[in-house]
């Protein structure tokens, strides 16, 4: 069945009186401007169920649930959201409208929450054989404990899990609670012909004889499973030789688009504490099992452009600890240009040159304390380029350096801010003993001649959002306000927004900004769980984001034509964000000295460039 229409969904909130649905159930009594009565989710005495017709809500001061009409009918009658539609577009003559090729159907929604439960199951199941005390039970744990030197509390508070030779019976669990013949096909658990009947004897393990991983999205939720090879994987395993297996990608999990404890790390992440990047999920694991909490891996591939871009969402600054092998290094000098472009802070944790560290080795061996040993000796992120592509450092030949820039040159343009690159030029210029301005004239060379290059984006400077929001204290509504309006009333602009509005315009130091930030990166990620589903996501994290959520979920938005309103929100805030570093830019070039040529000129491209911007009308790609 297709989705309803947003406009038959509003007209129905608008219709309906959300007292007349609720008195079906619940006798209530007017007081004042609202109603009260006994609530119907908890045992109580005295009334503290309170109604809003106004708004179209409902609270209960006592167990704290929270809604609105459509919420109601399907908290108390067991529906999903299309089935309370109907059912109340039914009981007061309101005509329900559909529309596909919207997003996914009905189907498609239910098939989604089925594998969510499934892999749940899946994680609980494997974490039960892990536990028993039997031969494969026994043998994980040993491996566990003795070989990985992992305590069992750390398994269990992750729910390390274990599959027998034979696939610890996961099939006949499943069968057992009778999930749907879609969900046992795609949720890559098993091996299935195509033409094969759902039987105990067609779902054929694709895990046996490991060390089973759950992996989970940015929200908690267990989306699929990372498999350790251990001597009890059997010889006829078709991937008997892979240390690693992953799950295949399946409606609920695409691995580009997840990191590995981001889940954790991302509510540690703050001022004083950057995400830690390593390169397995063990590595993740041990980091965690030490006191380091913000840690966390990509899913057994190299780091994606989606992954860094769900990360810069939470926090701006990362710390690259990879293996100091030849292999490690090169990862880290793919990550770097990545990052910058991310707009990330980020530093890398090495040892002393020649050394070969092994974050693994590291924690185990020293825990903590070898980590903030490392740290000391971090290095930026030119002084990490640098010391790669320049072994011999500043004594190296003048043929040498000049071979070494174009990589360089290659890093520093992925920076989206000319300031940044300015500063990375004076880095880079100082560590290899050369000087500024010549430096800077072989980049202007490089960037001319290069096709790749195209002008910087806006620049990536935190500061300006949290220092021009002083100056917009009266206004009552922020912009990020009339953004979240937006997404959670026209779903079909959410996408097009999150690639339009970065990240650093946002003003974080308010719940609106907080939230905006968050469903930004839902629908980034192609994880929006959509407006009906916002209360079960997971996404509100906070009694005040929720009261937000529901003064703009009932407040029903009167726009002619909301992608001209969001456009202008863009607007607002792409000024917000700009126009005080062009102030900044226009007081340097009046203080400039004859001497200082270099930064003038490095001032002016900025200006330029931010000036250009400014001019450009704000538009929503990819919106009919």
């Amino acid at each position: 069945m297709p989705l309803v229409k947003p406009s038959c969904v509003r007209e129905l909130r608008d219709r309906v009186n959300i007292v007349d649905v609720i008195s079906r159930s619940v006798t209530l009594k007017k007081a004042g401007n609202r109603f009260k009565g006994l609530c119907p989710f908890h045992q109580e005495k005295t009334p503290s169920f309170h109604v809003n017709p106004d708004m179209g809500v409902y609270k209960c001061f006592g167990c704290g649930k929270s809604g609105d009409l459509i919420t109601f009918v399907r908290e108390t009658e067991g529906l999903n959201f299309v089935e309370a539609i109907e059912a109340l577009g039914q009981r007061f003559n309101v005509a329900i409208e559909y529309e596909s090729g919207a997003g996914p159907t009905r189907e498609e929604r239910s098939l989604r929450q089925e594998l969510f439960e499934l892999h749940d199951v899946a994680a609980q199941h494997f974490h039960d054989v892990f536990r028993e005390n039997n031969k494969t039970g026994e043998w994980m744990r040993s491996y566990w404990q003795d070989d990985r030197r992992f305590p069992l509390e750390l398994a269990d508070e992750f729910k390390i899990g274990a599959a027998d030779a034979d696939g610890s019976g996961l099939g006949g669990l499943l069968l057992q609670r009778k999930f749907s013949e879609a969900a046992l096909r795609q949720c890559g658990l098993f091996f299935i012909y195509d033409d094969a009947a759902i039987t105990l004897r067609s779902l054929r393990p694709r895990f046996r004889g490991r060390l089973m991983i759950p992996i989970r999205d940015h929200q908690g939720r267990v989306v699929a499973f990372t498999a350790r090879q251990t001597d009890l994987t059997p010889e006829n395993d078709p991937a008997k030789e892979a240390k690693y297996v992953n799950s295949p990608e399946t409606p609920i999990f695409t691995k580009s688009h997840l990191l590995f404890n981001l889940d954790r790390a991302r509510t540690a992440a703050g001022e004083k504490h950057s995400f830690v990047l390593v390169e397995g999920q063990l590595d993740a694991l041990r980091c965690w099992s030490v006191g380091l909490k913000t840690a966390v891996a990509p899913q057994g591939t190299s780091i994606t452009d989606g992954q860094l871009a769900l990360m810069r969402r939470y926090h701006h600054q990362v710390e690259c600890f990879f293996d100091g092998d030849s292999a490690g290094q090169k990862a880290a000098l793919r990550f770097l240009p990545m990052a910058l472009k991310a707009g990330l802070d980020v530093k890398f944790i090495t040892g002393e040159p020649g050394q070969k560290i092994d974050p693994d080795d590291v924690l185990r061996d020293q825990g903590i304390d070898g980590y903030e040993t490392l740290r000391q000796r971090s290095l930026s992120a030119m002084g990490f380029a640098g010391q790669s592509l320049l072994p011999a450092g500043r004594t190296a030949s003048a043929e040498q350096k000049t071979a070494a820039l174009k990589p360089l040159f290659e890093i520093v343009i992925s920076a989206e801010s000319e300031v940044a690159r300015s500063e990375f030029l004076k880095e880079a210029a100082s560590l290899m003993g050369l000087d500024p301005g010549a430096m800077s004239a072989d980049f202007d060379r490089f960037r001319r001649q290069s096709t790749r290059w195209a002008p910087a984006g806006s620049p990536n400077e935190p500061s300006a959002v949290s220092a021009s929001h002083a100056a917009d204290a009266p206004q009552a509504v922020p912009p990020e306000e009339h953004l979240l309006l937006i997404c959670l009333h026209f779903e079909d602009l959410g996408p097009a927004l999150s690639q339009a509005l970065p990240v650093e315009w946002i003003d974080t130091n308010h719940p609106a900004g907080v939230l905006l930030n968050r469903v930004l990166a839902e629908f980034e990620q192609d994880a929006w769980p959509g407006t009906a589903e916002l209360a079960d996501s997971g996404l509100l994290e906070s009694a005040e984001e929720k009261a937000l959520v529901a003064s703009l979920l009932f407040d029903t938005p009167q726009m002619d034509d909301p992608n001209k309103v969001a456009e202008e929100g863009l607007h607002k805030l792409r000024l917000r964000a700009l126009q005080p570093r062009l102030k900044q830019i226009e007081l340097a070039l009046s203080q400039t000295t004859p001497d200082s040529d270099s930064d003038a000129i490095s001032l002016l491209k900025e200006r330029s460039n931010i000036q250009r911007q400014l001019r450009q009308p704000v538009k929503l790609v990819g919106v009919v």
